[in-house]
């Protein structure tokens, strides 16, 4: 399946009537990062009013936690969770740091300023979708190669890595659900020319416009 989640967290800040609203998203693979996380910065704003959480695990959402820390309850962390379920967020952890103004925000006005800094924290990350896919190794002759990069390209496949001696190998990066297909275009295009071999199961993902691999 398709799994949206941080690649590179951000800070945001709002304030609201006078209070300062400190948002920082970051992206985590098990609940005792998420956790440490949090830890972290308590004691990085540890003279702030409160330091609320939300974080999502799994691809299922299985981990799913929120704390106040202290505001009036459900006014902060299940707004802050809301906002990552909202927007398809998977393996995220967000705090937000509040340092209080002076001014009483009363219950909504905590709601709509919890989860309008998570947004804000959100808009300074870079979200990704992640996808399944199949690395496709390719051995082909030079007129093949032309046959091969015209369906890469009709099928947005990007190609990894090239090398060029008597033949031609390329490494491509095929979405898991096109693999079959594009072995038997290239196979038909070929006429049976080309070598193809399957190179292994990973996660890619667009990222600033190019497709990268994920670790």
């Amino acid at each position: 399946m398709e799994y949206r989640l941080v690649y590179q967290g951000g800070e945001g800040e709002i304030t609201e009537k006078k209070s300062r609203f400190i948002a920082t998203v970051l992206p985590v693979s098990n609940e005792d990062e998420a956790v440490a996380f949090v830890e972290s910065m308590k004691k990085k704003y540890w003279d702030a009013t409160h330091n609320c959480s939300a974080y999502v695990i799994g691809e299922h959402y299985e981990v799913q936690r929120c704390s106040d820390d202290g505001e009036p309850s459900g006014t902060a962390g299940k707004p802050m969770l809301d906002v990552l379920l909202g927007e398809d967020l998977h393996d995220t952890a967000v705090v937000v740091t509040r340092y209080f103004g002076g001014t009483l925000l009363g219950t909504g006005g905590l709601v709509r300023a919890y989860s309008a800094a998570v947004k804000e924290g959100l808009l300074s990350s870079t979200i990704i979708t992640r996808k399944r896919g199949v690395k496709l190794n390719l051995e082909t002759d030079y007129t093949g190669l032309g046959k091969i990069q015209y369906i890469f390209g009709e099928r947005n496949i990007a190609i990894l890595d090239t090398e060029y001696t008597d033949r031609v190998a390329l490494e491509a990066l095929v979405p898991e659900e096109l693999l079959d297909k594009i072995k038997e275009e290239v196979t038909e295009a070929t006429a049976g020319r080309a070598n193809i071999t399957e190179g292994g199961p990973c996660f890619y993902a667009e990222i600033n416009g190019k497709t990268r691999v994920l670790e």
